[in-house]
């Protein structure tokens, strides 16, 4: 497997050394401040980019299609239509999109160690941990008044504490249609030769005007050329790079599976659901989309997993690294802390991760149950997503106007009761207490009927009134939730005592041994914060033929009339009626051997100087083993050309006014 280019980098341990050797690129400090303070995480799953002195932000349509989805209505549908906001007072207010610019990063390592090292057991050091790292956020929050979290990197053997600034009011300027920017669809997904339009706008305020960023990415339509120097900064998600052989074994014949199973019976009912009607279609497009490229994107790493030439890699690695340490206990207490999760991973992802409540009138009665049962607690004691550090985010989402669609909960909540059922059997006890009796489709209606949490203030109440208004309360889901919450509580308690807690301990001495052979020169695994990844436009070779570095508008006229304008390769009437005024040649998608992942999707991709060549929107099916081992044979991501971002919005769109913002 070839390294030449690997890493998702930490800005503040950027491989200057490595750029400049390699590629005689000398990056600065200036470079990667500005490159931190033009980037955002989105709270929706991705990333983007301020790309204009306005508070203009850059992301995908897909990143874009959560919020999208909750401002469409039955007569206005965002994601099949698009939307320009042809002027301020045309913008679209996002009821719940969060977006963090990266302020800062602090090593705290040290008085995390410490905390721990003065517990005596497996139990106290990991409540010793987590109690400290509440501390750590809750001070910095009231320091700073920044949104704080304490990142694990190495998987225990580093500890970072990330400052962001928090932008919630954000509006929705311009999305194109998703016919054009999924073109393709799941046919398409995860494959190259790619033809997509994914990108849109938004744009940040601050107390009603818009938002000035420190730093800004101007739009470069002449793109890259082949062989040229790319860079992307984005959040990637989550990455297995440096798991050992026991726990990825363990991913292929637990966790995967599992997780397949469960993501094709849930795109089956949401295409059930969709199918029966046109509302019920756009109800369900935004989850259908995510479900679907979830699945087709772990599918593809199953076969990683299967595939004994990358597995024979990770083994030879992890023969090297015992051999530096010259202690294989780690690697036991690991292989154990594997085996205790393969008894039970099936319980904890159905109650505490809530695969069998698919609901979100659920997620709001369990946020608002856990929260009056947390808030008494002493900080460092709550559930981490409860901290006075994430308060602010959590409150965004609890009190989202969002609408909630009645048929559409039912439809998935009946699926996975079902599952849940088939899964575990109809005699187990926690299935016979949720079901008592019941067929799931009943029991999820009679959910659905009987709860008012779709009225943002019977939430409100309910948190306000505390433990006597919860415990009192007759509403149906918040019954539900006081049902399952002990057993969920204690599913979660057994994997951070026996799981994570010694992976922890265990991996941080499994890195020490990693820090001996290679240093620092191995980047720490994914954990959606900011990262540097860089690489080459360069094309690859298929079945011994040669695939390009870009594809071009011509091509995506030509597969619409290939497929004769059949779904998921039809073009919208926009384009259609363009089409004779438009330069076919501009180049619309292209690809580099950057190290990206899932997390990525809306980074923006950079040359040399800084400038936004293109929007990261996926990865081709060979990069989908990146996330356990990195390779560029053949293996791409895959970006919009800034030059067909231009074209759309002045050609097509008829919205230069932006174009011109973004090139100012």
């Amino acid at each position: 497997m070839s390294r030449s280019d690997e890493g998702m980098w930490l800005l503040n341990d950027p491989p200057e050394s490595l750029l400049e050797t390699r590629h005689g690129f000398k990056l600065t400090k200036e470079w990667i401040n500005r490159a931190r303070t033009a980037s955002v995480r989105f709270n929706s799953g991705g990333s983007g980019a301020f790309v204009s002195a306005r508070g203009l932000v850059i992301t995908n349509h897909h990143v874009g299609a959560d919020t999208l989805a909750k401002l469409s209505t039955k007569a206005r549908d965002l994601l099949k239509d698009g939307f320009l906001a042809k002027s301020a007072a045309d913008e679209m207010a996002c009821p719940d999109l969060e977006l963090n610019m990266l302020d800062g990063i602090e090593d705290v390592t040290g008085r995390v160690e410490e905390a721990v090292r003065a517990a005596s057991d497996l139990a106290g050091q990991s409540s010793a941990r987590r109690s400290v790292m509440a501390q750590i956020e809750k001070e910095s929050l009231e320091r700073t008044g920044m949104r704080s979290d304490v990142v694990t990197l190495y998987h225990g053997a580093v500890y970072h504490l990330y400052r962001y600034r928090r932008f919630t009011e954000v509006k929705l300027v311009f999305a194109p249609e998703s016919s054009v920017a999924g073109f393709g669809g799941d046919v398409d997904n995860f494959e190259y030769p790619r033809h997509g339009l994914d990108f849109c706008l938004f744009r940040v305020y601050e107390k009603g005007a818009a938002y000035k960023p420190e730093s800004f990415l101007r739009l470069h339509p002449e793109g890259p050329r082949e062989g040229d120097l790319v860079f992307v900064t984005g959040h990637p998600g989550a990455t297995q790079r440096l798991e050992t052989v026991a726990k990825l074994q363990h991913r292929r014949d637990h966790l995967h599976p599992f997780s397949l199973a469960y993501l094709r019976m849930l795109e089956a009912a949401l295409g059930q659901h969709a199918s029966t009607g046109s509302d019920a279609a756009r109800q369900a497009a935004r989850e259908l989309h995510s479900v679907a490229n979830s699945r087709k994107a772990i599918s593809g790493q199953y076969q990683g997993l299967l595939d004994a030439r990358l597995m024979a890699v990770k083994v030879e690695e992890e023969q090297r690294l015992i051999g530096a340490s010259n202690d294989n206990r780690p690697w036991e207490s690991l292989a154990s802390a594997c085996r205790a999760h393969s008894q039970f991973h099936r319980e904890h992802s159905l109650f505490e991760r809530g695969f069998a409540f698919d609901s979100d009138l659920f997620v709001i009665a369990r946020t608002i149950f856990r929260l009056v049962v947390e808030n008494p607690k002493p900080d460092g004691d709550r559930l981490r997503e409860y901290r006075d550090a994430n308060r602010k985010s959590l409150e965004l989402a609890l009190y989202s106007p969002a609408p909630i669609h009645p048929s559409f909960e039912k439809a998935r909540l009946s699926a996975t009761l079902t599952w849940l059922a088939e899964v575990l059997g109809p005699s187990h006890p926690e299935v016979k207490r949720i079901l008592d009796g019941k067929q799931p489709l009943r029991l999820a209606s009679e959910l659905v009927d009987g709860t008012r949490l779709a009225d943002v203030q019977e939430r409100r109440r309910l948190v306000s009134g505390g433990e006597d208004a919860i415990r009192s309360s007759a509403d149906s889901m918040i019954r539900l939730v006081a049902l399952v919450d002990p057993f969920a509580r204690s599913m979660r308690k057994r994997f951070e005592d026996e799981v994570e807690e010694p992976e922890r301990q265990s991996m941080a001495r499994v890195a020490q041994a990693r820090f001996k052979l290679y240093s620092r020169a191995v980047a720490p695994d994914a954990t959606f914060t900011l990262r540097l990844a860089f690489g080459l436009v360069r094309p690859y070779e298929e079945n011994g033929k040669n695939v390009p570095f870009q594809t071009t508008v011509a091509g995506l006229f030509s597969r619409h009339d290939q497929m004769a304008g059949k779904e998921p390769f039809h073009l919208p009437s926009s384009w259609l009626e363009a089409r004779p005024r438009i330069h076919l040649e501009t180049p619309l998608n292209f690809i580099s051997t950057a190290d990206t992942i899932g997390g990525n999707s809306g980074s923006p991709v950079l040359d040399r100087q800084g400038r936004l060549i293109g929007v990261n929107f996926d990865r081709n099916r060979p990069g989908l083993v990146r996330n356990f081992v990195y390779t560029d044979v053949g293996a791409r991501h895959i970006a919009v050309h800034a030059g067909a971002i231009a074209l759309a919005l002045k050609e097509v769109y008829e919205a230069g006014a932006l174009l011109g913002e973004m090139l100012d």
